[in-house]
């Protein structure tokens, strides 16, 4: 035994081995004999509220602190610290270019960063393997298109360490989740853009991931396609998932009721629940009939104030357009 708990019926005392057991090398089925035993006090706790917090010890499924990322000259995270709990979802926001898809690929240890630390449900991934912890649909679609539906499903489900039986399961549930049931049987390549899209997504959460990734999922989706990824979206969540989702539809983010964190130039600049965002940074403007601030108008406010503060946007490159020979010099080619 490693641990001996007295008969006071106190919780906050216990008694552990300060040496290792010895054995009896006469009896096999002997106990092990106890040779000292140190009295340790638990830690002192001032109300119920505190000795919750004491025992309840789940890290968060995300936790980055200040991440930095350089690419050449270009600073594309500057210090970003980021923490997600379970069943949250996160909207990440930012024009393109603020560095949403970089910060996700090194939370995903996909890339790493110059300096900063990411923990991924209290495991470090520099040290562990995260991947059954993690489910990312990055932007590009990773389907195989000669491949069922439920075969890209299954061979992902595999993939992540699931049995034959128990990733069939999970591939109806998924296909369900996300309105495909009735094309289990057809090949990706002649699915519709929308489904394609939702199959993509599905291949992301089969292995029942902690933390999830849903980069821009709805890119080119159709009505029904989007409401299904929403909607599956929120299943996850309330399951205890966590999800990170970006996207430049910002009533999506209502529609999830999702917190929100907003990227611009590498910078986290806002950070805080969809009401508190819009309270803060919302702009009612002047008319007849005032419309309701709304999330839109508090982005807006976020990006003028940040670019305001010295974060503007640098000019993108530009690549020379190449020159066309003149006539006569098309010419002298030829000859």
């Amino acid at each position: 035994p490693a641990l001996v708990w007295p008969s006071t019926g106190r919780p906050n005392q216990g008694f552990c081995l300060r040496k290792a057991p010895k054995f009896c090398s006469v009896k096999p089925s002997c106990t092990p004999k106890l040779t000292l035993l140190t009295y340790f006090p638990a830690p002192k706790v001032n109300s119920v509220n505190q000795l919750e917090e004491t025992v309840n010890t789940t890290p968060p499924a995300l936790l980055a602190r200040d991440i930095h990322k350089t690419y050449g000259s270009n600073q594309v995270l500057r210090g970003v610290s980021l923490r997600v709990e379970p069943g949250q979802i996160l909207g990440l926001l930012g024009r393109n270019g603020a560095g949403k898809s970089t910060f996700i690929t090194i939370a995903c240890s996909l890339r790493r960063a110059d300096s900063g630390s990411v923990t991924i449900c209290g495991v470090d991934p520099t040290q562990n393997n995260v991947g059954e912890l993690i489910g990312y649909a990055p932007q590009e679609l990773g389907i195989y298109p000669d491949l069922t539906v439920a075969q890209n499903l299954g061979y992902f489900g595999r993939l992540h360490g699931l049995g034959r039986r128990a990733a069939k399961v999970r591939s109806e549930e998924v296909m369900e989740m996300l309105g495909l049931t009735g094309k289990a049987n057809q090949s990706a390549k002649h699915l519709s853009g929308g489904q394609q899209r939702r199959l993509h997504a599905g291949m992301a959460i089969m292995h029942r991931p902690k933390l999830i990734f849903m980069d821009e999922p709805t890119v080119g989706a159709d009505v029904e396609a989007r409401s299904q990824i929403l909607d599956t979206v929120r299943q996850l969540a309330a399951q205890g998932a966590a999800v990170v989702y970006t996207s430049h539809y910002l009533a999506e983010f209502e529609e999830l009721g999702a917190d929100v964190a907003v990227l611009n130039q590498g910078r986290l600049v806002a950070q805080g629940s969809l009401e508190q965002i819009v309270a803060t940074y919302g702009q009612v403007p002047v008319q007849v009939h005032v419309p309701q601030a709304d999330l839109h108008s508090a982005y807006l406010q976020i990006l003028k104030e940040s670019d305001a503060e010295g974060l503007a946007p640098e000019a993108p490159e530009t690549v020379p357009a190449p020159q066309e020979n003149s006539p006569k010099e098309n010419e002298n080619e030829a000859a």
